[in-house]
């Protein structure tokens, strides 16, 4: 998105040289910027009063020094576009892959980006001169897939994020929850199947090798990227070996439901990500696999377990909305 957003701001300096309207920039001071970079493109959103009001798109890149290069080009192209100084905006947040350090902004192993180690907070803040707060994408996510949905502020939710691994973004009682050393929510790395295939955590059997889009793409092995679309036709065509994957897959995806509400009792599980898009039947087949599972147990069906599962508005940039909530406005 390129185009000016006279509703946001104006331009007021007729070539740069005249004074700044100081209403203008008492509403910029409340504008928040989110970034969200993914494998595969970086997102960039202007939010107000916790409505997206502009947003622009860039391919990611690869390695630490173009990921950063192009995060910084893009957010400060965003910003001119509506008419800003960047030292404006409120508040800067990115949600990315990896290990992070809340505190510090440090992410490590950030494979698909060809991160290892990058201090993006303190880097990305000097290059865009304001200060920058670093998350997990996928609790960001959470963030913005709870505020989204316009919940009471002391409901409690876990976003299961279907991508490329299984892990989940927890908001609870309306803060987000890390747990004590950064790793709440990896539920992917919960085994399931005692002696399974040996998972990249080096545990074997678990969740993430059968819900996730490699778990997917390991069980229905197809050109990068289309294990579901492939995995659809054969379906389709009534191949049984498919339809047992899919049943496997479906029946994954509500395990996770299930243990995220039996150990947290959240009032409901968002199901996201990428594989959650491109699959329109997702949420009627989990929730008629929770429904079976619920026939044979009075104790599931007193805990409603469909009802509890939802998905997020769509065409919404969730993750990167998370990220414009995660600081104060300056």
């Amino acid at each position: 998105m390129s185009a000016v957003h006279s509703a946001v701001t104006r331009r007021l300096d007729d070539g740069g040289s005249a004074a700044r309207d100081p209403l203008t920039v008492a509403r910029a001071r409340a504008l928040r910027m989110g970034i969200d970079i993914g494998g595969s493109k970086i997102e960039v959103v202007l939010v107000e009063h916790g409505r997206v009001i502009a947003l622009d798109r860039l391919p990611t890149g690869y390695g630490a020094r173009q990921v950063l290069a192009n995060t910084a080009a893009l957010a400060s192209t965003l910003a001119a576009n509506v008419g800003l100084d960047l030292a404006d905006i409120g508040a800067v947040g990115v949600g990315i892959p990896g290990a992070i350090e809340s505190g510090t902004g440090r992410v490590r192993h950030a494979v698909n980006l060809g991160i290892d180690d990058l201090a993006l907070g303190s880097e990305l803040s000097a290059l865009l001169g304001v200060p920058v707060r670093i998350e997990n994408d996928v609790n960001a996510a959470g963030l913005g897939a709870f505020h989204a949905l316009g919940l009471a502020r002391n409901a409690s939710i876990a976003y299961l994020n279907l991508g490329t691994g299984l892990a989940a973004g927890l908001v609870l009682q309306g803060t987000l929850w890390r747990g004590s050393r950064g790793t709440a929510g990896e539920i992917g790395h919960m085994p399931v199947v005692q002696d399974g295939p040996l998972c990249a955590c080096g545990q074997r059997g678990c969740l993430e090798l059968y819900t996730s889009g490699s778990g997917l793409a390991r069980m229905w092995p197809a050109a990068p990227g289309q294990a579901l679309a492939e995995l659809h036709k054969a379906v389709a065509a009534g191949d049984r070996a498919a339809i047992d994957v899919h049943r496997t897959w479906i029946e994954g995806i509500a395990s996770a439901v299930r243990a995220l509400v039996l150990t947290l009792d959240v009032d409901s599980v968002i199901i996201g990500g990428g594989l959650s898009t491109h699959h329109p039947s997702l949420l009627d087949e989990v929730r008629g696999v929770l429904t079976e599972w619920s026939a044979r147990s009075s104790f599931l069906k007193m805990l409603d377990l469909p009802s509890r599962v939802v998905l997020p508005p769509t065409g919404l940039p969730v993750a990167a909305l998370g990220a414009a909530l995660l600081g104060e406005p300056r």
